[in-house]
């Protein structure tokens, strides 16, 4: 960032953030790191498809709650920073009774966007089961 230093904040804030703005969300923060995240949310039943797999939308919230932490961790907590983009690659089907693990990359972190990636693995497992790529609008005002 050009001009000023931001105070970035570790794992256990954003975490903290995360369980208290989205309590709804099952999904938990396991490491903050330079440009990058990990997360993972543990599978429920009725989070399950017919077949045994692992519905899509939980692999879609797991990518973005990764790739908002990867930003938060990058940026400070700024709460308005929104989802704008999120494309997704079904790759394998995932195993029903492992956490999906989302791995985050920043790929581009400007002023106003930031382009992420994440690999998201059946806990455990070496093989993607898929992968995303989202862009998130960064309020004007929060990184000067």
């Amino acid at each position: 960032m050009r001009g000023s230093a931001v105070n970035k904040p570790g794992k256990q804030a954003i975490a903290d953030f995360i369980a208290t703005e989205f309590p709804q969300t099952r999904v938990q923060v396991l490491e903050v790191g330079e440009r990058s995240a990990t997360v993972v949310h543990e599978v429920g039943l009725a989070e399950l498809r017919p077949g045994g797999t692992v519905a899509g939308p939980v692999m879609m919230a797991t990518a973005d709650v990764a790739l908002y932490v990867a930003i938060l961790g990058e940026i400070g907590i700024v709460p308005l920073t929104v989802t704008t983009s999120l494309n997704f690659n079904f790759m394998r089907k995932p195993v029903a009774d492992r956490r999906i693990v989302g791995v985050c990359k920043l790929l581009k972190l400007g002023r106003t966007l930031a382009v992420g990636e994440v690999s998201l693995y059946s806990e455990g497992l070496p093989d993607m089961v898929a992968h995303a790529v989202g862009t998130y609008a960064i309020p004007p005002d929060a990184r000067r």
